[in-house]
């Protein structure tokens, strides 16, 4: 009966892929085609155009921010660091 369990479950999934698989081909096919429309319309190139520039220019933005993070963690090391030299520079001053 394990056996069975198991071919019912293994069918189950099959069946639950093989609708995903259909869900996302029937979206794909709609996008393409509701990109030819828009190609299709009065500017609509152009706005195709904008729209690809639009996901380069957010591309190259989004690299640029995770940039900042480290950029933000070499700043505060090189702030304690600085704070350390200060310390130990004014016991030498002070005398």
């Amino acid at each position: 009966m394990a056996g069975m369990a198991a071919t019912k479950n293994d069918t189950e999934k099959n069946d639950t892929t093989a609708k995903t698989e259909d869900v996302i081909t029937r979206l794909a096919g709609k996008g393409e085609e509701a990109i030819r429309r828009i190609v299709d319309l009065p500017g609509g190139q152009r706005a195709l155009e904008a729209f690809n520039d639009l996901k380069l220019r957010v591309d190259d933005l989004s690299k640029k921010v995770r940039g900042v993070d480290d950029l933000e963690q070499r700043v505060a090391k090189l702030e304690k660091e600085i704070a350390a030299l200060k310390r130990a520079q004014k016991p030498a001053s002070g005398s």
